[in-house]
């Protein structure tokens, strides 16, 4: 089981010299499988913004996916330099790979770090085009928005200011994935910020983070070594444990406040409660990775899962509700 989950991209999969494998290399750089964390809690902030209005104003959403998406991305592959800067992902021997380690991409010879670094410029830049149309169609609102995400994902990685190695990387991601992509959605369809939106934004919000902080556990060595301070570094893997639970609890209450307010439906709390039971099954499943490898990879997929059937629990309560 080790071996496996500590491998990697195979770089002849990879290889060629054409559009067609150099478009394979930077879309896979991406890191796709985790783009779900940035597209549903845009879909969630619609959801919200087009019941309060009776209607759907489909272009801002879509571009408004495009946008977040393509930011998301590019934060995937400047954390890779970023953690190849600093030397956390080269010797990580402890990563569940694909989830955990980065895309490996500068370690297999696939990329070299400066064309991972070009890549996560051009989908910035790419970025600024959805972004831009947004922004002549809504106002300059936009503008500070995607600022605000453009910034926490590229801080996140830069080795000058590091949030992920400086303990505070899942608050950052907690709102970069949350109160800001869910409540800038649904300000686009009807041009209301308020307090239920962020209630709802809570639970999506620390659904990602729990991603994030899970994802910490098999790379905690590694991240040790190269002075990367995560939380999982900070507390240890017990101390992880109790921090993981906490955010599925408060993703509870958040949820719930949401119902208390009149945002969700009273009937949310069915799907949240059995959210909040499968969070603490895979947060109980934490360990180290030396230790239960296969248990903390199936805590990891099963936080995935929580983080998408949340998602699509709150979008589907809104849509009916």
């Amino acid at each position: 089981m080790q071996q496996q989950t500590t491998a990697g991209p195979n770089p002849e999969a990879f290889a060629g010299s054409g559009i067609g494998p150099r478009l394979r290399r930077a879309f896979f750089a991406m890191r796709p499988k985790f783009f779900t964390a940035s597209a549903l809690p845009v879909v969630v902030g619609t959801a919200l913004g087009a019941k309060a209005v009776g209607a759907m104003a489909w272009l801002p959403a879509v571009l408004a996916i495009i946008a977040t998406v393509l930011v998301h991305a590019a934060a995937n592959v400047l954390n890779d330099v970023g953690d190849d800067i600093t030397g956390a992902d080269g010797p990580n021997t402890g990563r569940i790979y694909p989830y955990t380690g980065g895309s490996r991409f500068i370690q297999s010879g696939i990329l070299t770090r400066d064309e991972m670094r070009r890549l996560g410029i051009w989908l910035l830049v790419a970025a600024a085009i959805p972004g831009g149309v947004l922004i002549a169609i809504a106002g300059p609102t936009v503008l500070w928005l995607g600022l605000a995400g453009i910034v926490l994902g590229t801080l996140y990685s830069t080795p000058s200011v590091y949030l992920s190695g400086r303990g505070v990387g899942e608050l950052a991601v907690a709102i970069a994935f949350g109160p800001l992509p869910v409540m800038g959605a649904a300000w686009l369809q009807d041009g209301i910020f308020d307090l239920g939106r962020f209630l709802v934004s809570v639970p999506v919000g620390l659904w990602v983070a729990a991603i994030l902080l899970i994802n910490e556990v098999p790379d905690m060595e590694s991240d040790a070594a190269a002075g990367k301070r995560t939380l999982v570094v900070r507390f240890g893997v017990h101390g992880a444990r109790t921090v993981y639970l906490g955010m599925q609890a408060l993703a509870l209450v958040g949820g719930l406040a949401a119902v208390g307010v009149g945002v969700l439906p009273w009937w949310y709390g069915i799907p949240a409660i059995a959210l909040l039971a499968m969070g603490l099954k895979a947060g109980f499943g934490i360990a180290d990775v030396n230790e239960r490898r296969e248990q903390l990879q199936k805590s990891i997929e099963a936080t995935l899962a929580v983080q998408a059937l949340g998602s699509i629990a709150v979008i589907l309560t809104v849509a009916f509700g």
